[in-house]
């Protein structure tokens, strides 16, 4: 049986990969501060395993235990294949360099980069000692390589999100290992991140205006429309290792 563990899966994005993912019978554990009631009855409506575990994924404790006991109780199912959503995200601090405050700096860092490298390293060591293999799929941005005014902090955790992926994926193929790690930047959607995005400052946010045009235009992607593109992705099997994928490559 497959598995799927999601990051940030209580809302947006990460709920829209979970119910895609419970429909095609993929066992989910959520993770998230808050658990999304909707996906646990979903799961129970499909008769399939689910479990929500809570996590701050700003507490590099609090991440190293919660996921080994993720990771041990899964590997002790022996799964077929295991898929790693790192999901969660946060944009803010939103303020130029100069105005910023250190706590929202180190949180930003920590959820949108740390996190993720730690949750990684977890599964792939696990996954060296048995028979599984992962998908892992990083949630990137086009700000990974695109510099936006006001958005420091978010475009270099996201760069380095990139960076951090294509490296772990030359390592596993010198390895020889089946695993795969690819990063995916779904475009501008209609969810919470947005809202946070537009309601910023005009002095702390050069291009807040376009932003609150994109919502008005109806140019914002559905969550549904981005997750089910990225779901077929990983489990057609041929994601290449490495690569980061845009939802335009997938959509158009």
């Amino acid at each position: 049986m497959k598995y799927a563990v999601i990051t940030g899966a209580s809302r947006g994005l990460g709920e829209a990969i979970a119910k895609r993912l419970i429909q095609e019978q993929i066992a989910v554990i959520s993770v998230s501060r808050t658990e999304n009631e909707e996906l646990k009855k979903l799961a129970i409506t499909n008769d399939l395993y689910y479990q929500h575990y809570s996590c701050n994924l700003s507490l590099e404790k609090e991440v190293q235990e919660v996921f080994m006991e993720i990771s041990h109780r899964i590997f002790l199912k022996n799964p077929e294949e295991i898929l790693l959503f790192n999901n969660a995200g946060m944009i803010e601090p939103i303020h130029t360099v100069g105005e910023l405050d250190q706590t929202p700096i180190l949180r930003n860092i920590k959820v949108n980069l740390v996190a993720p490298i730690l949750i990684t390293n977890i599964f792939l060591k696990k996954a060296s000692i048995t028979n599984s293999s992962i998908q892992i799929v990083n949630i990137s941005s086009g700000a990974a390589t695109r510099a936006i005014e006001g958005w420091s902090v978010y475009c270099s955790a996201k760069a380095g999100l990139n960076m951090f992926t294509q490296t772990t994926a030359l390592e596993q193929a010198e390895l020889k290992t089946k695993n795969k790690i690819i990063t995916f930047s779904p475009g501008i959607m209609d969810t919470k991140m947005q809202e946070t995005i537009r309601s910023s400052s005009k002095e702390s946010f050069k291009d807040l205006e376009i932003f609150k045009e994109y919502k008005e235009n109806g140019k914002l992607l559905s969550a549904d429309l981005v997750a089910g593109a990225l779901v077929d992705l990983v489990l057609c099997g041929k994601a290449e290792s490495g690569r980061t994928y845009h939802i335009s490559d997938l959509i158009n």
